[in-house]
C-alpha cells in the first residue's frame, strides 16, 4: 500500500511540473517560426521545478518520478530528449521518445540529499536543438529510517553528594540523521528509562538533573542511569535510542570522626626508651581523601608528660608513644583522654555535629629486669703522678633497683686500660694505681667500669670513668732545640748573637718559669742575659772572642722555680766566621785550616789547571799513537790468515775464529781456477796435510800473497769447513752488500781502496770494517 501511494506521489510531482514547461516551450516555437524586430524582453524557453524522490523505495522496476515535454513535439517522433548530469545514465534514465525519467535504484537522502541534471530537446535526425537545455533539481524526500544515536556515549559524571534538587550533572546530546526540516523525523524528545527518583531529564535539551535531595555518598556511591532519545516528537512510530550515564557522588566533609570503642588499654615495659610505641588509635570517619584525615591529641596534661600522640604518615591513625622514661617501682599506670578531630571542616556541614570524638586511654607499666644503676651518669676522679701503686683514687656505686639488697660487682673493661695502670676492689668498686703515672705520657685515663648483679650475671651495666693525672715538678728545664750558631770576626761588643728559649714538660705555672745563667767572670768570651720571659739572650761581651779554629761551647744552666727547684746544664756552639759587609757568612772554619797551610785560593786553581793540561796531553799522545799502528798495520809482513783470525770483530765469523775459512772472502771473479780432478772430500779428517807453498820472489804483492794462501787453504782437506761455510754463505757474489775483501776491487790513481758505497749503511756488524777502508788519514801523518 506504502508503495503505490510513493509513485502516485511521484506521477503527481511530475505532471505538476509539466504544466509549467508548456508555456515557455511554446514561445520559443513562436519565436523560431516567425522571426521578427528585437523583442524587449528574452523568455527563458525551459523553466524547470524541482523533482522529488521518495528514499528508500525499492520497486519491482524502475519508477516513473516525471515528464519531459515540449509544445515543439507534436507527436510526429522527430523529437528526442537527452539528460545529462549527476547520476544520468545510471541514477536517472530518461525515453528519448516521450521525456519520461525513471530512477532505477533505491536512493539514500543520508548519502546524497540531491541531483541536479540538464534537460534536452534536440531534433532526432539532425540533433539540432529544438529549445535551450535547461537544468533542474531531483531531491530525495526524507522518510524516517534513522534513529537517534549518542556519538559521545556512554557517559560518566560526578555530582557532590548532599547536593540540592535540581543540582545539574551533565547534559547529552543525540543526533539523528533524518532531515530535520521536513516532517519531525529528526525532532527529539529525552526521557529516562532507569535512574528514577534519583534524576531527572530535561526532554529537550537532555541536562541530567539530581531529582531527590541528601544522596549520601557513604550509602550509595555510584549511580547507573539510562537514557532514551526518541523521534517522531516522542510520538508512536519514532524511532529511538539510548545511553548510559555512570553518576558518581563525590565526598563532601560530612560526617565526624567517631571512635570504635570509648576505653582503650595499653601496655609497656618500663625499660621502654622515649620514642617507644605503645599502640595505636584510629576514630572512623566513612569520608574519604582530605575530609578524613585526623588530628590527634592528649587532653590531660598527667598523661601528656609521660606519654606523646601523633598522626601517621596516611593522617589516618593516632600513635600513641612515650616521651620519658618510665619506673614501674615509681608509677604502674596512667589513665588519660584523646582527642581526634577533623583537619579539614566544610562550614556548610557544620550542622551535622561537631567534628571531633573523645576516648579514654589506660598504659599499664610492666616491671622488667633491670641492670644496676649507678648513683651518678659519669664520674670524674684525679691522682697525683709518680704516686706508688696501690694510691687510692676514688669509689663508684650502683645498685640494683629491683632488689636493693642484691650484691654488685665491679670490673674495669680492658680495652678501656691496655696498660692496666688501675685496679677496682669487685665488692666495693674502689679503683686504686696499679703503677706510678706520669702526667706528661697521660694527663687523662678514661675507664669503662661494668657493674653486674651475682644474680644474674645478664644485667649488667656501664659508666665512664674520667681520670685526671695531676702535674708535679718532676721535669728539669731544657733548651727548646739544640743550637749551633755563629758570630762575626767583626761583630762588635754588646750585639746579639742569638736568642735561646727553654722547654719545661711540667704543667704547673711556677715550674714553667725558667731562669738561665751563663759564664760569669772577666775572662769569660760570651754572657747570657735572662729576658724573665722563658728565653735568655746570648751576647757579646764588651772584649771580642779571640779567634780561634775550634767553636765555643758556652755552658748554660738552667732552673725551674718548683717545689723542690729542678735545674739543667746545656751548651750552645759558637763559631767564629768571616762575614761580608751585608753580615752573611763568608767563610769559617775550612779557609782558617788552609790559609795556615800557607796555600791560597789562587795557588789550589793554578795545581788543578795543571794536571788537566798534563791529562790532556797523555790523551793526545796515546790517541795519535793508535792512529799510526792502524795504517801500517796492512804493510807488515806478516802472514794474512793469521791476522784474520785473530781478528774478531766483523761479519758473521767472530763466533769461531779457530776455523776461519778465507775462501768465503775471496772475489769469486778474481780467484784463480780450481785443479783439475775430483774436489777432496771435506767431510773427514786427512791422512797427510798438502805442502806448503813456497811465497813467490819479488816485491809483497798483497793480492797475489792472498790468492796463494786462499787457495791453499781451499785444497788443504784437514779444515773444518762447516761452521764458516754457514757463517758466511751469504756474503760474496750474490749478497746485497758484495764481497767484503776489497782483493778484487779496482785502485784508484793513489791506490786507495775506495768502497762502491758507504760501509756506515751496512749496520753495526760492519763498524770495524767501516773504520779499516772508509776513515781517512790525519793530515800530517
Amino acid at each position: 500500500m506504502w508503495g503505490l501511494v510513493r509513485l502516485l506521489l511521484a506521477w503527481l510531482s511530475g505532471w505538476g511540473c509539466m504544466g509549467h514547461l508548456a508555456a515557455p516551450a511554446r514561445a520559443w516555437a513562436r519565436s523560431q517560426r516567425h522571426p521578427g524586430p528585437a523583442l524587449l524582453r528574452t523568455r527563458r524557453s525551459w523553466v524547470w521545478n524541482q523533482f522529488f524522490v521518495i528514499e528508500e523505495y525499492a520497486g519491482p522496476e524502475p519508477v516513473l518520478i516525471g515528464k519531459l515535454h515540449s509544445d515543439v513535439d507534436r507527436g510526429e517522433g522527430r523529437t528526442k530528449y537527452l539528460l545529462t548530469g549527476e547520476g544520468a545514465g545510471t541514477v536517472f534514465v530518461i525515453d528519448e521518445a516521450t521525456g519520461n525519467i525513471h530512477v532505477t535504484k533505491s536512493l539514500d537522502r543520508e548519502e546524497k540529499a540531491q541531483y541536479v541534471l540538464l534537460a534536452q530537446a534536440v531534433d532526432r535526425a539532425s540533433n539540432r536543438p529544438l529549445e535551450p537545455p535547461s537544468e533542474f533539481i531531483i531531491k530525495v524526500q526524507d522518510i524516517n529510517d534513522n534513529p537517534p544515536i549518542f556519538p559521545l556515549g556512554p557517559y560518566h559524571a560526578t555530582v557532590p553528594e548532599m547536593s540540592n534538587v535540581g543540582t545539574s550533572v551533565i547534559q547529552v546530546t543525540a543526533h539523528d540523521a533524518d532531515d530535520p526540516s521536513y516532517g519531525n523525523s529528526a525532532k527529539l524528545v529525552y526521557t529516562i528509562l532507569d535512574g528514577l527518583p534519583f534524576f531527572s531529564v530535561d526532554p529537550q535539551t537532555g541536562v541530567v538533573r539530581t531529582a531527590i535531595p541528601n544522596m549520601d555518598r557513604e550509602t550509595q556511591e555510584e549511580f547507573l542511569v539510562v537514557i532514551q532519545a526518541k523521534d517522531m516528537g516522542g510520538h508512536m512510530g519514532g524511532l529511538s535510542g539510548s545511553t548510559t550515564v555512570t553518576v558518581t557522588l563525590s565526598d563532601v566533609n560530612d560526617n565526624p570522626p567517631k571512635f570504635p570503642q570509648s576505653l582503650y588499654q595499653f601496655s609497656v615495659v618500663e625499660t621502654a626508651g622515649p620514642g617507644t610505641l605503645v599502640g595505636r588509635l584510629r576514630a572512623q570517619d566513612p569520608d574519604l581523601g582530605d575530609n578524613a584525615l585526623m588530628a590527634y591529641s592528649i587532653l590531660d596534661g598527667e598523661g601528656s608528660e609521660a606519654f606523646s600522640i601523633s598522626t601517621d604518615s596516611q593522617g589516618r591513625d593516632g600513635l600513641l608513644t612515650v616521651r620519658k622514661p618510665l619506673d614501674f617501682e615509681t608509677r604502674r599506670s596512667y589513665s588519660f583522654r584523646v582527642e581526634a578531630t577533623n583537619t579539614l571542616i566544610d562550614p556548610a556541614y557544620l550542622r551535622r555535629g561537631p567534628f571531633k570524638d573523645v576516648a579514654s586511654v589506660r598504659v599499664a607499666v610492666q616491671d622488667a629486669p633491670e641492670p644496676p644503676a649507678f648513683t651518678q651518669a659519669a664520674y670524674l676522679l684525679a691522682v697525683p703522678e709518680n704516686k706508688a701503686p696501690g694510691t687510692l683514687v676514688g669509689q663508684i656505686s650502683a645498685a640494683d633497683l629491683d632488689s636493693p639488697a642484691s650484691p654488685i660487682r665491679y670490673s674495669i673493661l680492658p680495652h678501656s686500660d691496655p696498660e692496666r695502670c688501675f685496679s677496682i676492689e669487685p665488692e666495693d668498686g674502689t679503683i686504686h694505681t696499679a703503677t706510678p703515672l706520669d702526667r706528661e705520657a697521660h694527663v687523662w685515663h678514661n675507664l669503662t667500669v661494668l657493674a653486674t648483679e651475682l644474680d644474674s650475671s645478664a644485667q649488667a651495666s656501664r659508666v665512664q670513668v674520667a681520670i685526671q693525672t695531676l702535674d708535679e715538678n718532676d721535669n728539669a728545664p731544657q733548651l727548646a732545640e739544640p743550637y749551633d750558631t755563629f758570630v762575626c770576626d767583626s761583630a762588635v761588643p754588646g750585639q746579639l748573637i742569638q736568642v735561646i728559649r727553654a722547654l719545661d714538660r711540667d704543667e704547673d705555672g711556677n715550674s714553667s718559669r725558667v731562669s738561665f745563667q751563663g759564664p760569669l767572670g772577666p775572662d769569660a768570651n760570651f754572657t747570657i742575659r735572662d729576658n724573665r720571659d722563658g728565653s735568655a739572650s746570648l751576647l757579646l761581651p764588651s772584649r771580642p772572642a779571640p779567634p780561634r779554629q775550634a767553636p765555643y761551647l758556652v755552658p748554660i744552666e738552667l732552673w725551674d722555680w718548683g717545689q723542690p727547684s729542678l735545674s739543667s746544664t746545656a751548651t750552645v756552639t759558637v763559631s767564629v766566621c768571616r762575614c761580608r759587609p751585608d753580615g752573611s757568612v763568608a767563610s769559617c772554619r775550612p779557609e782558617a785550616q788552609l790559609s795556615a797551610t800557607g796555600l791560597s785560593t789562587g795557588a789550589l786553581l793554578a795545581i788543578v789547571t795543571c794536571v788537566g793540561a798534563l791529562l790532556a796531553l797523555v790523551v793526545l799522545f796515546v790517541a795519535l799513537r793508535r792512529q799510526k799502528q792502524e795504517a801500517l798495520m796492512v804493510l807488515e809482513e806478516e802472514d794474512v790468515r793469521e791476522n784474520i783470525i785473530t781478528y774478531d770483530d766483523e761479519g758473521g765469523g767472530e763466533e769461531d775464529t779457530e776455523a776461519f775459512d778465507i775462501t768465503a772472502l775471496q772475489n769469486p771473479d778474481g780467484a784463480a781456477p780450481p785443479a783439475p780432478g775430483p774436489p777432496a772430500r771435506r767431510d773427514v779428517l786427512p791422512r797427510a796435510r798438502a805442502p806448503r807453498q813456497p811465497r813467490p820472489p819479488g816485491p809483497a804483492d798483497v793480492a797475489q800473497l792472498l790468492a796463494l794462501r786462499l787457495r791453499e787453504a781451499d785444497e788443504d782437506p784437514s779444515v773444518p769447513p762447516y761452521d764458516s761455510v754457514q757463517v758466511y754463505g751469504y756474503e760474496g757474489r750474490g749478497s746485497s752488500c758484495g764481497s767484503l775483501s776489497s782483493l778484487g776491487s779496482g785502485s784508484e790513481a793513489g791506490g786507495a781502496p775506495g768502497p762502491a758505497e758507504p760501509l756506515d749503511d751496512w749496520g753495526p756488524l760492519f763498524r770495524t770494517l767501516a773504520e779499516l777502508y772508509g776513515a781517512k788519514e790525519p793530515p800530517g801523518l
